[in-house]
């Protein structure tokens, strides 16, 4: 290697050359990188113009559930039934201890009924104050959906009320208002026991 002289220079002197670099430019960099450390970090705006939803199938359509209600997907198994009870409730399951109510959608929106089948899940909503299980023929997995591609629901769609909807994709993808089905005060059963 050369320099602009024309003199040789060994690899290891440029090296070191480079290497002790005057104190004025350690300063220089040094405040540059305390600058860039200092600076707030940025907003993830991302997470807020996208949703997380648990993609279910429901009488033949996707429906999508928003992740932050899911508290875990669970097989349907040992199913219970409550004699007494509207026809919405499917029954109760044990699951690990806790015995959860199981809603039947479908029963409750009037879409048409598919059969029990051992590819049936529950998926257990909570929102902190209520939790039940709410049974769907399949899941189909997780994904993101943006926001702005939220559509406001079709009132053709098979017999489900807007109330009880976010809104639907291009995708046909049917979006729960999960949050109003948890408070909903038609799902939630009470019995006055007279003694």
């Amino acid at each position: 290697m050369t320099n602009e002289s024309g003199i040789a220079v060994s690899a290891s002197a440029v090296v070191e050359q480079r290497l002790t670099s005057t104190a004025e430019e350690k300063a220089k960099i040094l405040k540059a990188r305390a600058k860039a450390l200092a600076r707030e970090p940025p907003q993830h705006e991302e997470s807020a113009q996208y949703l997380e939803i648990v993609e279910c199938l429901l009488a033949y359509e996707s429906y999508a559930i928003e992740s932050a209600f899911v508290r875990e997907v669970y097989p349907l198994r040992e199913l219970t039934s409550l004699p007494g009870t509207p026809a919405f409730v499917l029954g109760i399951v044990n699951v690990r201890g806790q015995i959860l109510s199981v809603v039947d959608l479908k029963k409750f929106f009037d879409l048409p009924a598919k059969g029990l089948t051992d590819l049936n899940k529950i998926v257990i909503l909570s929102n902190g104050h209520m939790e039940f299980g709410l049974l769907v023929d399949a899941v189909i997995g997780v994904q993101r959906i943006a926001v702005a591609e939220i559509q406001p629901p079709l009132p053709t769609l098979s017999g489900i009320h807007a109330d009880y909807l976010k809104g639907v994709t291009a995708q046909r993808l049917v979006i729960l208002d999960v949050a109003r089905i948890l408070t909903d005060p038609k799902i939630i059963v009470r019995e006055d026991i007279q003694a």
